[in-house]
């Protein structure tokens, strides 16, 4: 499917089938279920329907992509929406570990959140981890959209840590994703681009 990345994604309207590859490919997915089964009925996630011994089946979800909506000029609709969600899920007392608008989709009418995608990162931690990450998906991903990211923080139900603790967080988890991908295909594509993400992180400036 569009927009999958870590593993391969496909669905055939009614169910979407999530097959995990790389290291800790079994611990992803039982966090991911053990999320998902939680959580329902509390924030919009998608409901779990099979789960194999590497594969997570869960029911589909209508909805349009939310980078497919910033592309299309609903910056300010997305962000904040995004900033409004973030500070529900951050009350439960967790961190969803990769959290953006690249795993969320939205009624296209309203720009309210039909479904949180991805929760095989999830975890405890600090609420800044899923503040600064989004804002980087926005920074590498839609760097025409940094101005408009005062609408995702303005939206966010809680404190705002400064740009220095911002772009630590940032830094940690490329740096996290540089060692999952050295470890996957040492010397491979993915990690060049991670260590080349990870300098270029280093070297923002507010």
């Amino acid at each position: 499917m569009k927009h999958g990345y870590t593993n391969s994604t496909f669905g055939d309207g009614a169910l979407v089938v999530k097959c995990y590859q790389g290291p800790e490919a079994a611990f992803r997915l039982s966090t991911e279920s053990r999320y998902l089964r939680r959580l329902r009925g509390r924030i919009p996630v998608p409901r779990v329907h099979k789960i194999t011994a590497d594969s997570l089946t869960t029911r589909f979800v209508s909805g349009e992509h939310g980078q497919d909506l910033l592309d299309d000029g609903h910056a300010v609709e997305v962000l904040t929406e995004c900033g409004r969600i973030l500070g529900g899920i951050h009350r439960l007392g967790i961190v969803h570990g990769d959290y953006g608008p690249q795993n969320m989709l939205f009624d296209p009418a309203t720009f309210r959140t039909t479904a949180i995608l991805d929760w095989e990162w999830a975890h405890p931690g600090r609420p800044v981890e899923d503040l600064a990450w989004c804002e980087w998906i926005i920074r590498s991903h839609h760097p025409e959209h940094v101005p408009l990211l005062e609408h995702f923080f303005a939206a966010y139900d809680g404190l705002v840590p400064d740009w220095t603790e911002r772009q630590a967080a940032m830094v940690a988890r490329c740096r996290a994703l540089l060692d999952f991908c050295a470890r996957w295909e040492p010397g491979g594509d993915g990690e060049k681009l991670w260590l080349h993400r990870l300098d270029t992180t280093t070297a923002w400036s507010e």
